[in-house]
């Protein structure tokens, strides 16, 4: 699930060196956290958040297969 996320939003953003990915798991959730620079914030959430509701939609179903619940967070460098 994690290479999908990497996937779309390496698509997006621009700094793509600088993106982090942290993936842990508690009570049979699986939190993926997106920590991204700054200036690729607006252009992976997209306008009102269309596209990180997109992105969490399609982890959703993706992750139909594996039985198990994803959240994707994505936050800013200076947030963690």
């Amino acid at each position: 699930m994690l290479d999908l996320v990497k996937y779309v939003v390496s698509h997006f953003a621009e700094k793509k060196d600088d993106i982090q990915y942290l993936e842990s798991e508690e009570n049979g959730v699986v939190t993926i956290t997106v920590v991204l620079d700054d200036s690729d914030m607006g252009k992976v959430i997209g306008r009102q958040g269309k596209l990180a509701k997109a992105l969490r939609t399609i982890v959703r179903s993706a992750s139909a297969k594996e039985n198990k619940k994803y959240n994707v967070e994505i936050k800013a460098k200076g947030e963690l």
